[in-house]
């Protein structure tokens, strides 16, 4: 086993390329595990790419017995909330049969320490503002669901066969490496940011804004955004902190504050110089007026606080990799 050697499964996406950049810039070798279906070969970049499947049991293991890594990063995951709801049995048999799949893998090469991407959707629709990690976990659909369930997997594999194991929160994943080498690039592109900004260059239509009634000081949502560049960060503070720390984790990664829809046009607009072409459409079933996180435990147990999370440092760096 190699002890700076570390499987991403899903490494090719948003977060997990930019968190296989953290871990290079520590000293680690990140090995990136990934089918392709919606990463991007050109943003591995830090290590090598071993194309397979998480279900393929073959594949992965193979994959593992060649580079013999000392810890896994699991982003493996389809995240488009509305396919979700229209395709449920893709985001189960992926995310949670998948990650069934991963776990057993990790157990029988006798792996140990295991970071996973969770998302602020395990919590559903909120019934307190900021959102400790003990809030009940109601979640409203199908992707929701299915991370919780692979969660509740991991705590068991945890309990059962002493596997070190941290369940990150994500909220509001947002902005692009500052130095401009990756950046968010999802087909077909679900997210308000880089919708916004195809709106402005003209590269896509006007951007819908979802319901502006809601019971918040603008009437937009509010959403709590956080820089890709510092989730990288916690999950690599996280996967040093399992050195010491036994068991299965939950932390929130969030700023704890909000930004309404319309203050992230605003800064869109200061960015671009241009305001965002826009029109207002209905709510959208099942989005909460408010999520904003309560990050205290992650800042308090991984010694991490965001650094690049000010809304206007999020665009800039989105606006500079959309203007590549």
């Amino acid at each position: 086993m190699s002890k700076d050697t570390i499987l991403v499964t899903g490494g090719a996406g948003y977060v997990g390329a930019h968190v296989c950049k953290a871990l290079a810039a520590r000293g680690y070798r990140p090995v990136v595990y990934d089918n392709l279906v919606y990463g991007h070969e050109a943003a591995v970049k830090w290590g090598p790419l071993e194309i397979g499947d998480i279900a393929d049991r073959a594949t992965l293991d193979s994959a593992i017995e060649r580079h013999r890594p000392a810890a896994v990063m699991h982003f493996a995951a389809f995240t488009y909330v509305g396919e979700s709801v229209a395709d449920p049995g893709k985001y189960y048999r992926n995310n949670v049969v998948g990650t069934l799949s991963l776990l057993e893998a990790v157990r029988d090469h006798q792996i140990h320490r295991l970071v996973f991407s969770s998302t602020a959707a395990t919590y559903g629709t909120p019934d307190v503002i900021p959102i400790p990690e003990d809030a009940a976990k109601t979640p409203i659909n199908p992707y929701g669901q299915s991370k919780w369930t692979a969660e509740t997997m991991i705590a068991d594999f945890a309990a059962a066969h002493g596997l070190r194991a941290a369940a990150l929160r994500y909220f509001n994943a947002a902005g692009a490496d500052p130095d401009g080498e990756i950046g968010e690039c999802h087909d077909p592109e679900s997210h308000l940011i880089p919708l916004a900004m195809q709106a402005v260059t003209g590269d896509g239509p006007p951007l819908t804004l979802f319901g502006d009634d809601y019971p918040t000081p603008d009437g937009t949502c509010i959403r709590d955004y956080i820089h890709v560049a510092d989730l990288a960060d916690a999950h690599v503070r996280a996967l040093e902190w399992l050195d010491g720390n036994s068991g299965a984790h939950a932390l929130n990664l969030g700023t704890g504050r909000g930004a309404s829809v319309r203050e992230v046009l605003d800064a869109i607009e200061r960015v671009a110089g241009k305001p965002v072409p826009h029109l207002i459409g209905p709510r959208r079933v099942g989005d909460p007026a408010e999520l904003i996180s309560d990050p205290a435990k992650a800042m308090r147990e991984l010694g991490w606080a965001p650094k690049m999370s000010d809304l206007d440092l999020i665009v800039a760096t989105a606006w500079a990799w959309h203007q590549r």
